[in-house]
């Protein structure tokens, strides 16, 4: 994993603790569901930080960190269009039955709160 002291390093506000709260973050959205960069930014403490997110994802290597589940807010892959990352992840998303048209999740917010879910008035 890519984190403060692995010499690949960035600055983080807590270092390895930051990137052990971003990865835990992002195992806890369940399958089927996906999370925008700044929502797991909150969830893991430190808002504001979707950019750490994205770094924190690219330096990692744990291949069973569900990482296709993290999108932009607007629900976009981040990947450019047609990539070998953009075609994996729409296809890992598929697999977990998400529906993905034109790298975009429909059908759910990917940046919808945890108390949004839970509060949500039908």
């Amino acid at each position: 994993m890519g984190s403060a002291g692995s010499g690949r390093g960035y600055a983080t506000p807590m270092g390895e603790e930051s990137t052990r709260r971003i990865l835990d973050a992002i195992r806890a959205v369940p399958r089927g569901q996906v999370a925008g960069y700044g929502e797991i930014a909150r969830r893991a403490g430190l808002p504001g930080r979707a950019r750490l997110v994205a770094r924190v994802l690219a330096e990692n290597d744990d291949a069973t960190l569900p990482w296709h589940r993290v999108l932009r807010s607007d629900g976009r892959i981040a990947f450019p269009e047609g990539s070998r990352g953009w075609r994996e992840q729409c296809a890992r998303l598929r697999a977990e039955g998400v529906r993905v048209e034109n790298g975009r999740v429909r059908g759910q917010a990917a940046a919808a709160t945890l108390d949004e879910r839970l509060w949500r008035m039908d």
